[in-house]
């Protein structure tokens, strides 16, 4: 599977977002739900948490077609799950913040191989992989989704699929065991990395925190 963000990335956006801005401001009603969701489209894939009551297919969970650096369709989900919708859970809203993640990193790698003229293969595989799991390991983050029932219930309701209670249960373990590892496993200053860059870590970053904003803030 091609590298994306790691929850450490997600939960660490999440974690910018109600530091600056603050749940009211972002329509955010459950900052636990928000928190989980921006988990949720992985939990079915199979490589985040593996071991689930079912495995459902990457291009399903994620609205993309199955390639080498593949491109959520974020928009389709805000079209399908959230616009006109009177309600709309915070579960859903942290799903789309997801997408719209993995898209911005994923459209700045194919920016950036295409830039250095490398075809997306093994070699560039390898090479993001590594310096996405290194980036995320300089982020500090500290929350961790808690099981409750308002969670639950947000869960088997999710639109485009049930998130079973054992699956939460499993997820919130995986993403407990994500942030105890970056706390002893922290990078300081700027990585060496392999591939990428400390820039294009910036660039990225901002531009997916900037949309996941914008989108927020226009139904809040």
């Amino acid at each position: 599977m091609v590298a994306m963000p790691s929850w450490n990335i997600h939960t660490a956006h999440v974690e910018r977002l109600l530091r600056e801005e603050g749940a009211d401001a972002l329509g955010v009603r459950d900052a636990n739900a928000f928190l989980f969701g921006n988990l949720v489209p992985d939990v079915y894939v199979g490589y985040m948490v593996p071991h689930t009551t079912v495995r459902i297919d990457y291009k399903l969970t994620h609205h993309a077609v199955r390639e080498h650096i593949p491109l959520p369709r974020h928009q389709e989900f805000w079209d399908f799950y959230v616009a006109g919708r009177d309600e709309v859970s915070d579960v859903v809203l942290g799903a789309w913040a997801h997408l719209v993640a993995d898209h911005v990193y994923n459209a700045h790698t194919r920016a950036y191989l295409a830039r250095i003229g490398m075809a997306p293969g093994e070699e560039a595989r390898i090479g993001k992989q590594s310096d996405f799991a290194l980036f995320g390991r300089t982020l500090d983050i500290s929350l961790v989704p808690r099981v409750d029932e308002a969670l639950l219930a947000q869960c088997a309701s999710f639109p485009p699929y049930s998130v079973l209670e054992s699956d939460v249960r499993a997820a919130v373990a995986v993403a407990e065991g994500i942030v105890e590892k970056n706390r002893a496993e922290h990078v300081t200053g700027e990585p060496d990395y392999r591939l990428l860059t400390a820039g294009f870590f910036e660039t990225a970053r901002r531009e997916a925190h900037e949309t996941i904003l914008a989108g927020l803030a226009s139904r809040a």
